[in-house]
Parts: C-alpha cells; sequence; structure tokens
C-alpha cells in the first residue's frame, strides 16, 4: 500500500460507468473488475463486488459461490448467501439444498372470527448448531425487505414508519429450557420442561447467553432488534397478527378468555407450551405471538420519535429499560399483536418473559 494518501491505493479500483470516479483511481470493468475487487482488504468492497457479480450471469455466480463457501469473513460469506438464497439455477441450488436445507409448512390465515379462510404450503431455508447432547438450535432464514412498522392501537406503537430490514437469520424458536441448559449449565424457568422456552431470564441473562453460544459456535449471535423482531413477525402481513385480523387458542397460547376482534372466548392455559405447538408465519417462524414476551436489544422509547429506519437496534437515549415483544401466555389478545411492544428492566427476571436469537 502507498504511504503518501494521494496516490491510488489497491482498493480504489471502481467500475467503468460510474459518474463519479476517485482521482487517481483504477478503472476496471466487467468480471474482471469483480475479481479485483473482491481481493481488496476492504470488507464493504467485496461485498459490493458480490452484488455487482449477479451482472455476469454464470460466471459472477461462480465467483458467489466461492465466496460463500471459502470467506474467511463471516459478513461477507452471509453476503453472498443472501444473493443465493432466492435463484433458482440447478448448481445454487445444489449448493444451498447442501448447506441450507429447506423445511417446509403450511401458512394459515382467519378471519375476525377466527375462522380459517386460506392455507397455503410454504418453505423456509434454516441450518442447525449442535449444542450437545443431541440439543440442537435452528436457525430461520429471515429475507430482507421493507415494511410498516408500528401500530394505532397504543400511543407506543406510533408514528408507525418504514424501516428497511437487511436479510439475517433468527432462532425458529424462543430459546428452549434444554438449549439454555446446554449452553448456560443451569435452568432459571419457573414451568420446566425441555421443550418449553425459558423464561424468568433477564435481559442481562439472555446477553450473556448470546456472548457464550457465539463463543461455542464461532459466529456472532445476538439479541434482535425491535425492528426486525417486528418484520420478523409480521412476514409480510399488514394485519394485526400474522394469522389475519385475530388469533385463537388454537393458534397462540394467550388468556385465551379475553378475544380479539369477533373471535369467541376460549382456552386459557395458565402456562407456557412447548415451542412449536402451534402454526408458524410465512417465514417458518414459530410463537412469535403468545407463549413468552422476548427480549429485544433496543432500550426503551415511550414512541417512535426518531426511531433508526434502517433495522438497527435504537441504543440511544437515557432509558435503563429494554423492550421486549410479542405477548405471552398471559396476556390478552390485544397484547399479543404484531405491532404490540412493552418494557422491562434490564436485569428484571419474570416468568412471562424468554427470548429468541438472531445472527447477521
Amino acid at each position: 500500500m502507498a504511504e503518501n494518501d494521494n496516490q491510488p491505493r489497491e482498493y480504489d479500483a471502481v467500475l467503468g460507468g460510474q459518474s463519479e470516479i476517485p482521482l487517481g483511481a483504477a478503472v476496471l470493468g466487467g468480471i474482471l473488475g469483480v475479481k479485483t475487487r473482491l481481493a481488496s482488504p476492504i470488507v464493504e468492497v467485496r461485498i459490493a463486488a458480490l452484488k455487482d457479480a449477479l451482472k455476469y450471469g454464470e460466471a459472477g455466480l461462480d465467483l458467489i459461490l466461492e465466496a460463500w463457501h471459502n470467506e474467511s469473513i463471516m459478513e461477507v460469506k452471509w453476503a453472498a448467501f443472501s444473493l443465493l438464497q432466492d435463484r433458482y439455477e440447478p448448481k445454487v441450488k445444489q449448493n444451498l439444498d447442501k448447506f441450507f436445507p429447506s423445511f417446509n409448512f403450511d401458512v394459515i390465515t382467519v378471519n375476525a372470527k377466527g375462522e380459517e379462510i386460506s392455507r397455503r404450503p410454504h418453505s423456509a431455508r434454516f441450518f442447525t448448531e449442535d449444542l450437545g447432547d443431541g440439543v440442537v438450535l435452528e436457525m430461520v432464514s429471515i429475507p430482507g425487505g421493507t415494511f410498516q412498522m408500528g401500530g394505532t392501537v397504543d400511543n407506543w406503537e406510533q408514528p408507525v414508519h418504514q424501516v428497511t430490514v437487511k436479510p439475517f437469520f433468527m432462532g425458529k424458536y424462543p430459546i428452549t429450557q434444554e438449549q439454555w441448559q446446554a449452553v448456560k449449565g443451569n435452568n432459571l424457568s419457573y414451568f420446566k420442561g425441555g421443550k418449553r422456552p425459558v423464561e424468568n431470564v433477564s435481559q442481562q441473562n439472555a446477553i450473556k447467553f448470546c456472548a457464550k453460544l457465539s463463543q461455542k459456535t464461532g459466529k456472532n449471535y445476538r439479541l434482535p432488534s425491535e425492528a426486525e423482531w417486528e418484520y420478523a413477525c409480521r412476514a409480510g402481513t399488514t394485519t394485526p397478527f400474522h394469522f389475519g385480523e385475530t388469533i385463537t387458542p388454537d393458534l397462540v397460547n394467550y388468556k385465551g378468555n379475553y378475544p380479539y376482534a369477533s373471535a369467541p372466548k376460549g382456552l386459557y392455559r395458565q402456562q407456557t407450551t412447548p415451542v412449536g405447538s402451534f402454526p408458524p408465519n410465512a417465514f417458518g417462524l414459530y410463537d412469535m405471538h403468545g407463549n413468552v414476551w422476548e427480549w429485544c436489544s433496543d432500550r426503551w422509547h415511550d414512541n417512535y420519535n426518531g426511531a433508526p429506519t434502517d433495522g438497527s437496534a435504537w441504543e440511544t437515549g437515557r432509558s435503563k429499560e429494554r423492550v421486549q415483544r410479542g405477548g405471552s401466555w398471559n396476556d390478552y389478545a390485544v397484547g399479543c399483536r404484531s405491532a404490540v411492544r412493552y418494557w422491562g428492566a434490564l436485569g428484571g427476571r419474570d416468568w412471562l418473559v424468554g427470548f429468541r436469537v438472531a445472527v447477521s
């Protein structure tokens, strides 16, 4: 690398045809330019090169596949995956099926009375982490996209605003007690059961779990941001619930004798249920409504004025409280909507509150 800052550096190469070219930069076009930038030490340059590789057909796909298999930098590796996951070329599909298999499920939609009006087959890609002793963690691929975040029922949900979320992976289920036990070696939950969600854990406990899981797997596990959580919960829907206009106890574990919209009263179980007991949303995520509240990484704010719009966590502010999402087994149906948000003390523990993990 040149010592003089005014001289071109190896990663100053840009694609030909750009309107603004840095002074002294080497101009490269075509697949050669992509290959050159993929050798850059700058992560952002390599990710941009991968995106440009799609312009060059099979040769570009080969470069993206190579990056996915051989990259040592996780950000670049996942960027390559995000570009491949929605493609259908035979060699791409073969690679994806090998490393990120898909699972199939039905997506159910109900009307305001809680009556099923549609059932559609879906699939989602995932990977697993072996936590030992036969315990695995399943992480589902969440595609990036833009959505309207928030709602109109409560001032805490306003103003409704547009947010763009990058692709990431999210736990198929809330972290279970057996997963917690495998990583942390204890069980703090009130309602015992290996397949039940872990609860009675503070956000501090959850962050420590993520740190230990990251150390165990070599990936950067974390709590989802509030925006990521709502985006993942909605899974492309704009209705109060990802199920549609309401929920029933056949679909969600909540205080069923307090329904929403025109749904009838139903069962109140008065405890958590094993994860995956109810149908998933269109992203393949289970228990996004009810069962346990889930910690997010954001500080609490009383509204969305000034909230990030890029899907990142809102980490500024004076509040010592942290965000919880999703409702629980002890909440009315209205408290389990996609837009509902609540707060808890950083070190607070409650038998209504658990969490799920994300990795990007």
